[in-house]
């Protein structure tokens, strides 16, 4: 097995680094890092639907669309990941409790009393401070999870929120359970990388760790990965399920209510109703928008050249994008 614990901390740069050693690795391969903030959903999700948008856009926090599925989670610098990555199996399926052991174990070892529970989650004393997921590849299988162990639970919380009402579709819903920081359970206090290096040994069991660090050929591989997916708008939006979006808002130009169908993270349908007065018919504004990314930068290009305040008098453009998202 492969031991890597690298110091990047750029999330794209990251997801993109499982990935590429999902499909390069030439053995057996367990990684340590750790991501700045940024939102984390999972592969089948609906992106929009699981952020606050306007909390992770004032914030300038990123949010990457991982390969795996399952939940939106919260990443910080307090947060570990670990990463397992298995090859050469005949008949690959999913198995959480194999790859989550020696991690329960390691913690043990801590006098951190932890345990698997439901499908994915690590739990102490019954919140959570891990979850995890799983991708296969041939015969190839990547298990990752996070272990929250100094991270801004505050944060995570106000990233994650939003109205489930807004959005209509089929796509995988985050379930959010009570959490707690691994630091807050140890007997003896350490920092995360003391913490990360104790968890390394253990996996490795007493086998030579070597040179940690990704090779220059690797990173320059992943690079160029993390630009052509992890760092699109088409992969970390644009991937996310058909989905309807509902929301009424009351504007200084009166209440607003929008009725919204996209696909492929493009507005596919559009209407407009509510108590605004406007000289020209909203129609025009309706189809205006109708092929446009449901993203904020791409609804102003469309719209530069617009008068809004002839469509819904009162309403400038910063308003009208809040009733959209």
């Amino acid at each position: 097995m492969r031991f890597i614990h690298h110091a990047f901390t750029d999330p794209a740069f990251n997801l993109a680094a499982e990935e590429w050693l999902l499909r390069n690795a030439e053995t057996d391969v367990f990684m340590l890092w750790r991501n700045a903030p940024a939102v984390i959903v999972g592969r089948n999700q609906n992106t929009l639907s699981q952020i606050s948008e306007s909390f992770v856009r004032e914030r300038g926090i990123p949010v990457i669309r991982r390969l795996t599925g399952g939940g939106a989670v919260f990443h910080d610098l307090g947060n570990l990941n670990f990463t397992f990555i298995s090859l050469g199996h005949e008949t690959p399926a999913l198995d959480f409790r194999r790859f989550t052991e020696p991690v329960i174990a390691a913690m043990r070892t801590m006098g951190v009393d932890c345990e698997f529970d439901g499908r994915n989650d690590l739990t102490i004393q019954g919140r959570k401070f891990s979850g995890n997921a799983q991708h296969v590849l041939r015969d190839r299988v990547l298990h990752h999870g996070t272990l929250l162990f100094a991270s801004e639970i505050a944060d995570l919380s106000g990233a994650l929120r939003v109205d489930p009402e807004k959005y209509r579709d089929k796509a995988v819903k985050s379930v959010q359970r009570r959490v707690t920081n691994i630091s807050s359970h140890l007997v003896e206090p350490m920092s995360v990388t003391e913490f990360a290096g104790r968890l390394m040994t253990h996996v490795a069991g007493g086998a030579p760790l070597g040179d940690l660090d990704l090779r220059a050929d690797e990173i320059r591989d992943i690079n160029r990965l993390a630009d052509s997916r992890y760092r699109t708008w088409d992969w970390n939006y644009g991937a996310s399920p058909k989905y309807g979006f509902t929301r009424s808002t009351r504007t200084p130009g009166g209440l607003l209510e929008v009725h919204m169908e996209v696909r492929d993270g493009i507005i596919a349908g559009l209407r407009l109703f509510g108590e605004y007065f406007g000289v020209l018919d909203i129609a025009g504004l309706e189809d205006r928008l109708i092929g446009c990314r449901h993203d904020r930068e791409a609804m102003a290009e469309c719209l530069a050249d617009v008068d809004l305040d002839q469509y819904m008098r009162g309403v400038d453009l910063p308003a009208f994008f809040d009733c959209l998202f």
